[in-house]
């Protein structure tokens, strides 16, 4: 479990004294632990579940990075990247292109959808499938191109 290789891995970093990598694990493993122990989830963590923290904490990551980027503080975001890389070392490798497009085309003709109009139930279905495998603004862009 993700939870488990977290926590080793923690427990490496200290041993090897990278501070980067250390500070990002313990990071993710609060918000591991704050996921388990969350109202209806039994002190239980799955993986699937723990993907989503990683994906989302690597978003939050990437937009720290750019607004950090944007205020002309080049530092800060490339210490917030470095994290971001490590927590990314966790996640699937992310669909891009061809592999997105074959997927959300299935999904397209899997709901039947032939318009714009039906991009809800689309995103729906997509959204769930392919969390963690391809980024929430990638998939919307794509099923707007095949859409249309």
């Amino acid at each position: 479990m993700l939870f488990e290789q977290i926590s080793s891995d923690i427990v490496a970093a200290m041993k090897a004294k990278d501070k980067v990598r250390l500070l990002a694990l313990r990071n993710v493993k609060k918000y591991f632990i704050e996921a388990k122990t969350a109202p209806g989830n039994n002190d239980e963590l799955t993986d699937e579940a723990a993907l989503k923290v990683l994906a989302k904490l690597a978003k939050q990551g990437r937009d720290t990075a750019q607004i950090y980027q944007s205020q002309n503080r080049a530092d800060l975001a490339e210490e917030e990247m470095k994290q971001v890389r490590v927590i990314e070392e966790y996640l699937p490798k992310q669909m891009e292109g061809d592999e997105l497009r074959a997927a959300l085309s299935e999904i397209i003709a899997e709901v039947g959808a032939t318009s714009a109009k039906e991009m809800g139930k689309v995103m729906g279905v997509a959204t769930k499938r392919l969390a963690g495998k391809a980024e929430g603004r990638a998939i919307s862009e794509m099923v707007k191109t095949l859409l249309q």
